[in-house]
């Protein structure tokens, strides 16, 4: 038995089920990492394009999507202990767009039937995504309130960074909009984190970008981490692909050279925004496990990290909301990540937190078995429910736990 306790034969059948994904043409390449206890094993198979010409290797950079949201948590979660922001103060202060919110009646009104909101949206609904706005659970442009955030580029589908407004300016026009719900009342999904990117950037008076790249990515090594790729690293970028629903074949999403991320976002989205690698997301999740410590220092204070990875939905929130059926049945909500509830599947270990990036990408860190594991696709997820390379991954990386 390895130092990690990990089994080696088990490991091999880690590889040999992920290089099934790509021999059979279901993922171009991927980048899967496995840490425990000081052991690490990094896989890199198949090729950053379908046509094959060019390998994935250890330095491969991801669009990561969705697990953006977690390290834009963390930069909050910094600017609270700074006594910056509280986590329960309305965001008026610094998001003065935001103050004096209306709420629509329900969630197919008319923009203008509405009624005033209850109370102010606090730091804290942004952290747990109940300011009363999100990505709406229906076919697009189902409701009036959709139709306008997508008149508005507010950014509701796949990541666009392109097609962003900048910070100011996107805020301006989510202040137009009344909410869907009232703050406090239901978990929904995504806009929170685009909203605290705003409002880290103003509490902190630095470019969000800076201020991660300062307080987060630089103390970390993570070295690649960003929300765009520089031309002397534009090579290293997997070409991004989706799945065309009537054909059922891979087409390009985003190209590495002369796509949405060879270039500087006007909008760095807090929600989506970042590119990665698996040895920067691993560094992350080892701090996340670590309680906010990292070999050179702290990140965060444990009590801090402790706080992020509680779950902070209330049974009444849960109860009302959704990602996909019974999600909130063994899933809560932390401060911008996922926490599991309860145990369900093999890699479902309750403490276990964490979160994905609908591009195709995943990171989790488990204090029971002192675990952080990374996946890293270019293919983007078809729906809200994880495809099976991932939960092949998840399964993988357990059974290969020996002591």
């Amino acid at each position: 038995m390895s130092v990690g306790g990990l089994s080696k034969e088990k490991l091999g059948r880690l590889h040999a089920v992920m290089a099934g994904y790509v021999e059979r043409g279901e993922v171009p390449g991927l980048v899967a990492g496995l840490s425990r206890r000081g052991e690490l094993h990094v896989d890199a198979i198949g090729s950053r394009t379908l046509a094959g010409a060019h390998p994935v290797a250890r330095d491969t950079l991801f669009r990561i999507a969705s697990m953006t949201k977690p390290m834009v948590a963390v930069a909050a979660m910094i600017l609270v202990e700074e006594c910056k922001i509280r986590l329960d103060e309305p965001v008026d202060r610094l998001l003065p767009e935001l103050a004096d919110r209306r709420v629509l009646k329900r969630l197919d009104s008319p923009l203008d039937d509405t009624v005033p909101a209850r109370r102010p949206i606090m730091v804290r609904d942004l952290l747990t995504f109940t300011l009363g706005m999100g990505i709406v659970m229906a076919p697009p442009g189902t409701y009036p309130i959709q139709r306008a955030i997508d008149e508005k580029g507010l950014g509701q589908g796949p990541p666009r960074p392109s097609l962003m407004p900048p910070p100011d300016e996107w805020m301006r026009r989510l202040g137009t909009l009344p909410l869907m719900h009232q703050p406090g009342e239901k978990w929904m999904y995504h806009t929170g984190s685009d909203v605290l990117g705003v409002l880290i950037a103003r509490a902190s008076g630095q470019p969000l970008e800076q201020f991660m790249r300062e307080r987060i990515f630089e103390p970390l090594g993570m070295k690649d981490t960003a929300f765009s790729v520089p031309e002397n690293k534009i090579d290293r970028l997997a070409d991004c692909y989706w799945n065309n629903a009537q054909s059922g074949k891979l087409e390009l999403y985003d190209a590495a050279r002369g796509g949405e991320w060879s270039r500087p976002p006007k909008f760095p989205s807090g929600g989506a925004g970042l590119v990665s690698t698996v040895d920067d997301v691993l560094a992350f999740g080892r701090m996340m496990l670590g309680r906010g410590r990292y070999s050179g220092g702290r990140i965060l204070s444990r009590p801090a990290v402790e706080l992020m990875t509680t779950d902070q939905l209330n049974p009444a929130q849960k109860a009302v909301s959704e990602l996909v059926p019974g999600f909130f049945d063994s899933h809560g909500w932390g401060l911008g990540l996922c926490v599991i509830t309860r145990r369900d599947s093999v890699a479902a270990v309750p403490g276990k937190f964490g979160w994905d990036g609908g591009l195709g990408t995943s990171w989790w860190s488990d204090p029971n078995e002192e675990m952080v594991t990374v996946l890293l696709t270019q293919r983007a997820w078809t729906s809200p429910n994880p495809p099976d390379v991932c939960r092949d991954f998840w399964t993988c990386a357990y059974q290969a736990i020996e002591d």
